[in-house]
């Protein structure tokens, strides 16, 4: 990742500052699988703290985050760890799909890009930002830019000067940095949690 980044600050002088100021960042890699899936749909709309919080939760209730132990958690429990109605159904969905067969967690990892974030997609409750999320820090895919994150798009708006983006005009900027949109999204969150005081 040192060599992509150092590609992107030539690039990039807006990505070189942050470099030359916080360094290279984090890797940020997650475990594949069922668990991790979980933790990002709990982490959508929601601080990382709050999602955290929530997930680790879970594992205290059952130890290990499997989809037969999410399912054996009635509504109560769910709302009690953190979860809302609306994610508690879409825990119990993926817990189903990946028991019953119709989502392959380690099949996913062997395809394209774009046909992973499909099949992802496929499940209730899992979008494009929280699909890209998947392949860049569970798969470790270069090129991939989450949409829709307002953390990247705050960063972007504070390293450049440039007005805050919407999503789609984000998705735009971010084709300068292929084939390391992964690297371009670590370094502006890097640049959003360093200038934020959290690590």
């Amino acid at each position: 990742m040192i060599r992509a980044c150092r590609l992107l600050a030539d690039r990039d002088a807006n990505l070189r500052s942050v470099l030359h100021r916080h360094g290279t960042p984090p890797l940020w890699d997650r475990e594949p699988g069922f668990a991790t899936l979980v933790q990002i749909i709990l982490e959508q709309q929601v601080s990382l703290a709050s999602a955290r919080a929530c997930f680790e939760k879970l594992q205290s209730q059952l130890g290990k985050v499997s989809p037969a132990g999410v399912l054996a958690l009635n509504d109560a429990e769910l709302k009690a760890i953190g979860f809302s109605r609306q994610k508690s159904a879409y825990a119990r969905h993926l817990a189903e799909a990946v028991l019953e067969g119709r989502i392959d967690l380690e099949a996913i990892a062997s395809l394209p890009d774009a046909e992973a974030k499909a099949e992802l997609q496929r499940l209730k409750g899992v979008g494009e930002w929280t699909s890209d999320i998947y392949l860049l820090m569970a798969l470790l895919r270069p090129d991939v830019m989450p949409k829709g994150d307002i953390a990247l798009h705050a960063a972007w708006h504070r390293v450049s000067g440039e007005p805050k983006p919407a999503a789609d005009e984000f998705l735009a900027i971010a084709e300068r940095w292929r084939p390391f949109r992964s690297v371009a999204a670590r370094l502006l969150w890097h640049y959003y949690l360093s200038e934020k005081g959290v690590r």
